[in-house]
């Protein structure tokens, strides 16, 4: 199991961290002891929004290489959205790979032509910017729509993080990672059961 973190300059800390924390609790709990996680962008180091400086461990890999890429959002996305070179590296098949995005990254990923037929949610105040790219714009806290898994703003990255890992390893270690988190606030009520179709 590959995961790869997309980041970019003016990345949003939260969005990545948030989602970040509870996927690598897989391996380091032993749920997953063969996952394999790395981050990536389009050069060697990126300046979060925040102003903290990351060192990526890979620059510009096959993200069709890996089982999940995660996209978090940012406050440059105004401009990715645009930059074709960037979008076209996100642009891989949601087939074998399933693409998650937290917040912005949801426009990020709807730019590369991942959402036209798909329902998706994003930054309550991105709302009518998303509708421009998802074929469906939804309130719920996490969506997954065929290999493509969405969240809302900011803190959405730990619960999006924590559905993934009861995805990839069952409830019992999702309410491990939660409960070695401290962190009560998931939302059950709004957040899809993996493996189970969402009601429309």
């Amino acid at each position: 199991m590959k995961i790869a973190f997309v980041l970019y300059d003016g990345v949003t800390l939260l969005d990545f961290a948030g989602a970040y924390d509870p996927l690598t609790r897989l391996k380091t709990m032993g749920f997953v002891p063969d996952l394999q996680y790395c981050t990536c962008a389009r050069q060697e180091r990126v300046r979060s929004f925040e102003g903290m400086e990351l060192a990526v461990d890979m620059v510009s890999p096959d993200l069709a290489g890996f089982d999940y890429v995660i996209v978090p959002g940012g406050n440059s996305i105004a401009n990715l959205i645009r930059d074709r070179e960037f979008t076209g590296w996100l642009a891989i098949s949601p087939n074998k790979t399933t693409v998650a995005a937290i917040c912005g990254g949801a426009l990020l990923v709807g730019a590369a032509g991942m959402l036209r037929t798909r329902r998706a949610t994003t930054n309550p105040a991105l709302m009518e910017i998303l509708k421009k790219f998802a074929h469906e714009v939804s309130k719920d806290r996490v969506v997954d729509d065929d290999h493509v898994i969405t969240a809302g703003g900011v803190t959405a990255a730990i619960d999006m993080g924590l559905y993934l890992t009861e995805k990839l390893a069952g409830r019992d270690a999702r309410l491990a990672i939660q409960k070695q988190m401290d962190y009560p606030y998931y939302p059950e009520s709004s957040v899809p059961v993996p493996g189970k179709p969402r009601s429309p």
